[in-house]
């Protein structure tokens, strides 16, 4: 019964999580930053593209994975803030998002991610960087499965949840609901292979991630592990609303990766 919900629900699932946008409306020029457009081609054939965004004297790389809304060009600021603070940054699009290639999946997110993680490790053994990956909302899913696969220098979760079923319940708590979808989007099969430090984001006012599913992702995270409430922060505000202590503890965490 279960697995026959979850299969007659996928592709409206899908229909409902990936929300992209073609347009782009920004560029990191526009944030005064220098920065190379990149093509990153996944498995099965398909170029997405990217931005890496260089700093000269940076010891780390951050590969950033975003949320299932818009596409990199609303991202623009954050890089700017989180270039500020020493790293070089990889941000990269999903297929169908932006000017990637095809279009959006489940299956397809997995593949997006790991071609992703590809050129980061490549970049990252070129430039003698450490790689951190960061990923916000689903993007902490991919950035799961990539550390899980990748083993970084560090991984950042911002607003992660447990797996699709968590969210389903969270918002509509039908019986059968979260057993039908727990293995969709799943971060919590794979975190437990992550041998990184972890550095866990979420504000204590999501509306659309609850404080509480951020959690129950981090209480099953190996050690070393941090995890950091910002006040007064809901689900796509973090920076913005918590300010000083979401970058510190961006600043902490760089910190402890030599």
């Amino acid at each position: 019964m279960i697995s026959l919900l979850a299969a007659g629900c996928q592709g409206f699932l899908e229909s409902q999580i990936f929300f992209p946008q073609r347009e782009m409306e920004a560029t990191p020029a526009s944030q005064g930053l220098g920065y190379e457009n990149l093509r990153i081609k996944t498995a099965d054939g398909l170029a997405l593209h990217g931005w890496l965004v260089p700093r000269v004297g940076a010891r780390h790389l951050v590969l950033l994975c975003h949320g299932n809304a818009g596409n990199i060009s609303h991202r623009v600021d954050i890089l700017r803030r989180l270039h500020d603070l020493g790293p070089s940054l990889l941000i990269f699009d999903y297929r169908g998002y932006g000017q990637s290639q095809g279009r959006p999946s489940e299956k397809g997110f997995y593949l997006d991610a790991e071609a992703a993680l590809a050129l980061a490790q490549e970049l990252a053994g070129r430039q003698g960087l450490r790689l951190v990956i960061h990923g916000h909302s689903l993007g902490g899913i991919a950035a799961v499965h990539m550390a899980a696969q990748g083993q970084p220098a560090g991984l950042v979760l911002e607003s992660t949840f447990p797996h699709l079923g968590a969210i389903g319940g969270a918002h509509l708590p039908l019986p059968l609901l979260r057993a039908a979808l727990k293995s969709h989007f799943n971060a919590l099969g794979e975190i437990g292979l992550v041998r990184c430090p972890i550095l866990s984001l979420h504000g204590d006012r999501d509306d659309i991630v609850p404080l509480a599913l951020g959690r129950e992702l981090f209480a099953a995270a190996p050690e070393p592990k941090r995890f950091v409430t910002l006040r007064g922060a809901g689900h796509n505000d973090t920076h913005l609303a918590a300010q000083e202590a979401y970058f510190q503890a961006w600043r902490e965490f760089l910190r402890q990766i030599p």
